[in-house]
């Protein structure tokens, strides 16, 4: 078996390479050809965090894998990352461990490589301006796979702690060269001249007012994965004209923000207008007109764990990444 560290997952697979592996596996979700079962969650009582267990098979790939993920939010008050994870990689064929690999750096990868898929089919060409609300993992990676798949000129980025956000502009600065990356006095400075938006937050209310979106904007919500969360208002999901989903059985069952809406007959589910592996495949319409504002929403997905792992172990044998240890 081989184990890999959080510096050779990120080191193994680019987003560049990440999105496209992401793509086709969000074309097998939308294909019949994933077994991909609801996550389990489990909470434990005494304290603010849920640990969820992803599994997921991809016959297209033939890829095996199961996630193991934490999410405690408290965290953060001890310096510590709010996200925890494993992956395991099976041989689809024989079922034994081919790989350990640590889980929180691959799940920002692929959340952020979905969210390059969904800019890619969605966004306007010609998008020029980002928004990034948060600060932590995930923003990163979407950052990175936004301006993988536009040529961003200026990111605004948003998030309560004013010291995380001017590390987050540190660290991605010497990456993005050629993107201006300024941090956001409030909410309304980020999203003002936004072409495309990321809210990557675990924020149980809306982080923006869809009042103030420009005419053309296309919104990737990845933050909010349970019912009770919240990171995008009734009014954005009122004015797109796009509501796009990674899965529609996941969606419809932990997505706060959809759920909120739906219950409150503020959209109904016939404006869930696809999966984005429906528009992926060519079956489904993406972006119809330059000043529609578009929505996509993913709670996470093990099809995308499951291909971007089966990714990284290719790479890793290539490189010869990690290190090999017998159970």
């Amino acid at each position: 078996m081989r184990i890999l560290n959080r510096e050779e997952v990120r080191g193994a697979l680019p987003m560049r390479e990440a999105i496209p592996i992401v793509k086709d596996a969000f074309a097998q979700l939308s294909a019949g050809q994933a077994n991909v079962p609801l996550r389990t969650a489990i909470r434990p009582a005494r304290h603010d965090g849920v640990a969820l267990i992803m599994p997921g098979y991809l016959s297209g790939s033939d890829a095996l894998a199961v996630k193991v993920v934490s999410v405690f939010p408290g965290n953060r008050a001890m310096h510590r990352p709010t996200i925890h994870a494993l992956v395991l990689l099976l041989n689809a064929a024989t079922g034994e461990v081919l790989a350990a690999m640590e889980g929180g750096s691959l799940t920002a990868l692929r959340t952020g490589a979905a969210s390059g898929v969904a800019t890619d089919l969605l966004a306007r060409e010609d998008a020029r301006i980002a928004a990034i609300f948060g600060a932590g993992a995930q923003a990163r990676t979407q950052l990175l796979a936004v301006c993988a798949v536009r040529a961003i000129r200026r990111a605004w980025i948003y998030a309560p702690n004013p010291e995380r956000v001017q590390d987050f502009i540190a660290e991605l600065k010497p990456q993005l060269g050629a993107t201006e990356l300024l941090a956001a006095h409030s909410p309304a400075q980020a999203v003002r001249d936004a072409d495309v938006i990321c809210a990557a937050t675990t924020s149980h209310s809306p982080v923006f007012d869809g009042t103030q979106l420009k005419p053309g904007v296309h919104i990737n919500a990845v933050g909010a994965f349970t019912p009770e969360m919240q990171e995008v208002d009734f009014v954005t999901l009122q004015r797109a004209a796009r509501i796009v989903v990674d899965a529609r059985e996941s969606a419809l069952a932990e997505a706060g923000e959809l759920l909120m809406a739906l219950a409150q007959g503020a959209i109904h589910h016939t404006d869930i207008h696809a999966e984005i592996g429906e528009i992926a495949a060519g079956l489904k319409q993406g972006r119809a007109h330059p000043d529609e504002i578009t929505y996509f929403k993913t709670v996470g997905n093990a099809a995308l764990d499951v291909a971007v792992a089966q990714a990284v172990y290719q790479k890793a044998l290539q490189y010869k990444l990690g290190i090999e240890v017998s159970l």
